[in-house]
């Protein structure tokens, strides 16, 4: 039987839907006081569909980074390597003229998990 290679999702965590929770109550005054502030009532849906939408997923094959709008798979031959810019999300660095494409929720405390999936194209930061 051979070996089924098992994608790593790496997603925001789902604990992040209490702050969407908690701009509803904050956003409920002004919806009271001033009715047409209702409108404002969508930001927190917008933040808990970005919350549920943004994800990495990463098997051995390749990356694909999941937008809002849309997700971008790539090959891992065509990376040419990964960097983060302070207190953001993984980039990787592609070959084809050094474009970057953002992979949602990957952290430094992450990589051992696309270490993993990639096979080891993506070195472990703690080893």
């Amino acid at each position: 039987m051979a070996c089924v290679n098992k994608p790593v999702v790496i997603r925001i965590s789902p604990m992040a839907h209490i702050a969407a929770f908690f701009m509803v109550l904050i956003l409920l005054l002004p919806a009271f006081l001033w009715p047409p502030s209702t409108v404002l009532m969508v930001l927190p849906l917008l933040a808990s569909v970005a919350i549920a939408r943004l994800r990495t997923e990463a098997d051995a094959d390749a990356v694909t980074a999941h937008e809002l709008l849309g997700s971008t798979r790539i090959p891992w031959e065509d990376i040419d390597g990964l960097h983060f810019v302070k207190g953001k999300w993984a980039r990787a660095r592609l070959r084809d003229g050094g474009r970057d494409v953002r992979l949602p929720a990957v952290t430094f405390a992450t990589l051992p998990l696309l270490t993993q999936a990639s096979r080891g194209r993506v070195p472990n930061p703690y080893r």
